[in-house]
């Protein structure tokens, strides 16, 4: 199953090594087709960053208020 994601959606990408902490942050924007990577993600700590998101990662879908 492709990944899929939208602006505003959360990201959270699990530690690979012990001691290695986990990493989350917001998807500012979606670089490839329909929702599929790479995304521009803006990290709890400020940096930004393109990503393509391996198996130890998990997006959260943004709430949309009605």
């Amino acid at each position: 199953m492709a990944m899929r994601a939208t602006n505003g959606d959360r990201i959270r990408i699990h530690g690979r090594n012990v001691g290695m902490g986990e990493q989350s942050g917001e998807i500012v924007e979606v670089r490839g087709p329909e929702g599929q990577p790479p995304y521009l993600v803006r990290f709890t700590d400020g940096r930004e960053s393109l990503i393509f998101p391996g198996p130890g990662c998990v997006i959260e879908q943004r709430l949309v208020e009605d």
